[in-house]
């Protein structure tokens, strides 16, 4: 049985003893760079029907991908089954995802609101400036339940239907939805087809990722009932299809209310309510939402690798 054999475990466990090193080259920021570079261009061509923004962007992802993958395949015939670790190790995030939201919880712990902010900013796109310590909470519970699906089930789940490549594909997509995917004068038309994608592309992951954290939570013994009940119906409350699945889970699962009043690019957007209602995030809710999300991960990770083994 050769490594490849074992890629989504051993891209799981690197991703988790490794994290993400700043200093280390990664394809993601290879993407942004070129999507930065697109980006004026991709506007101008998409100033148009639905059509041309579905071409643009499909355009622009495809030229995306392609150039990050040029770059590897040219490695291949010396590194090989190096390359592939390294490109699935690189496209999961649950490592940075957990140390980080663990590092604001800390220092919430603290009292160090201020430097909460300031660390909870590079994590989300929502104004944190003048945010109060639960809402600091609420929305380090929203951002952890809502990127275990984007930053580590989906693409772990492409991993292990289509290998790297099919990782690498719905990365570049989620990257440039992060990038572009907003319903603003500047991004409406050229971020249209990478959130059409990205929707479609993490419908079943999202799914997955709320089924694991059920699951998982009924093992840990948590809120699992009212979860079990509530959570499939309030996750069609939220305007994505997906990000909703794995928010109200981890709502439920945790006792914690999620959505309400968020501000994002300095206008105040009224979210639905996820979980039982005026629930406030606290440091044992946030604890328990980390061991619900690591056991999710490791639940996952199981039937990932089973299921490579298996095909």
């Amino acid at each position: 049985m050769e490594l490849y054999d074992w890629l989504p475990l051993t891209a799981v466990v690197l991703d988790i003893l490794l994290g993400d090193p700043p200093d280390w080259p990664h394809p993601v920021r290879w993407i942004g760079w070129g999507a930065e570079r697109l980006e004026a261009l991709g506007r101008l061509l998409c100033a148009g029907n639905p059509g041309r923004r579905f071409g643009t962007g499909a355009a622009i992802a495809l030229l995306l991908l392609v150039s990050a993958g040029y770059g590897v395949v040219a490695l291949l015939p010396v590194l090989g089954t190096l390359a592939a670790v390294y490109l699935a190790y690189a496209g999961l995030a649950l490592g940075c995802l957990l140390n980080e939201t663990k590092r604001v919880a800390g220092l919430l712990d603290r009292g160090d609101l201020t430097t909460a902010r300031s660390a909870l900013a590079m994590l989300v796109s929502r104004d944190t400036t003048d945010m109060s310590e639960q809402g600091c909470r609420r929305t380090l519970a929203e951002t952890l339940s809502e990127n275990f699906n984007d930053g580590f089930v989906a693409p772990f789940f492409w991993l292990c239907i289509f290998g790297p490549a099919g990782l690498w594909l719905y990365k570049t997509i989620s990257t440039l939805d992060s990038m572009w995917g907003y319903r603003t004068p500047r991004y409406e038309k050229l971020g249209w087809f990478a959130a059409k994608a990205d929707d479609v592309l993490a419908w079943v992951p999202a799914r997955v990722s709320a089924g694991a954290m059920l699951v998982c939570g009924t093992v840990l013994g948590l809120n699992w009932r009212e979860a079990w009940k509530n959570a499939p119906v309030e996750a069609l409350r939220m305007e994505s299809p997906n990000a909703g699945w794995p928010m109200a889970a981890a709502a439920w699962l945790c006792a914690g209310s999620m959505g309400g009043a968020t501000q994002y690019f300095g206008v105040m957007k009224q979210k639905p309510l996820l979980g039982p209602p005026d629930r406030a995030w606290t440091a044992p809710a946030l604890a328990s939402l980390h061991r619900l999300v690591m056991g999710a991960a490791l639940l996952v990770t199981v039937l990932g690798q089973s299921l490579c083994l298996m095909l």
